[in-house]
């Protein structure tokens, strides 16, 4: 199973959806894999601690030597990270992503990823990718590579309109590059359920008939302490209410495969 985290707006706790759920899933006992396909690494970062020049090449030096040719040049599979965390590795992203992708682009490197995570598959049993907040080369590599998409949404009017758009370009990419992409659905992510708002836009996105999914993730001060720990939820408090919600989310998503 490839599962992609995936929204074009930022700050709707995309790689914290990624990560924790990667975490649930080695802490489950399958053989897990996180692939950062984003330049700024957060989700590096969250998952080894590291920082700046610590964090090997990973993601991007593969995307390097893809660009290479001749009969001599270097090709071979990605370094891997192993994380404190037990069935959790991580390939590692670094800001070099940001340089590469014009390259990436010009050479038509788009089939990359989905071949190196064919690789992969005989050595995980669950990999999930975080990309960046845009629809660019690293997103769209991911949901050509990818077997499950799952979006983040957080409840304001901005983030609706944005949905809609989104699920129109995922339908697009699907029929063009990967039938077998499939939503998982829409996972509401800091929901507040005593405001008004947030429970209005949920209920008006579910009459509306999107694939809203039963399991919503609460606001806590206890994932900012996750980041900062650098440990994620199922590691750090197992038994608060957010981690057993992901728990859910993760239970959930895998009773559906």
């Amino acid at each position: 199973m490839r599962r992609v985290v995936f929204n074009q707006k930022g700050g709707v706790g995309k790689s914290s959806i990624a990560c924790n759920l990667a975490a649930v899933s080695a802490s489950q006992g399958y053989r897990t894999l996180l692939v950062d396909l984003d330049s700024q690494a957060n989700s590096t970062h969250y998952l080894t601690g590291l920082t700046g020049d610590e964090i090997p090449m990973g993601i991007a030096e593969f995307f390097k030597l893809s660009l290479t040719s001749g009969p001599f040049a270097k090709k071979g599979r990605v370094d891997i990270y192993e994380t404190p965390f037990d069935n959790l590795h991580v390939i590692t992203a670094t800001a070099e992503l940001a340089d590469l992708q014009p390259k990436l682009e010009s050479k038509h490197k788009i089939n990359k990823l989905r071949k190196l995570l064919d690789e992969l598959a005989e050595d995980y049993d669950r990999i999930y990718l975080d990309t960046p907040p845009a629809l660019n080369f690293y997103t769209v590599s991911a949901l050509i590579a990818a077997d499950r998409v799952l979006i983040p949404f957080d409840c304001d009017s901005f983030s609706r309109q944005a949905l809609y758009g989104l699920l129109r370009e995922i339908e697009e990419l699907k029929e063009d590059h990967n039938e077998g992409l499939q939503v998982e659905g829409i996972v509401v992510n800091q929901f507040q359920p005593r405001a008004t708002l947030p429970q209005q836009l949920l209920n008006e996105l579910i009459a509306e008939g999107l694939p809203v999914l039963p399991v919503n993730l609460m606001s806590s001060v206890r994932m900012r302490e996750s980041h900062q720990a650098c440990m994620p939820l199922i590691y750090l408090d197992a038994r608060h209410k957010l981690t057993q919600q992901f728990v859910e989310l993760h239970d959930l998503l895998e009773a559906a495969d």
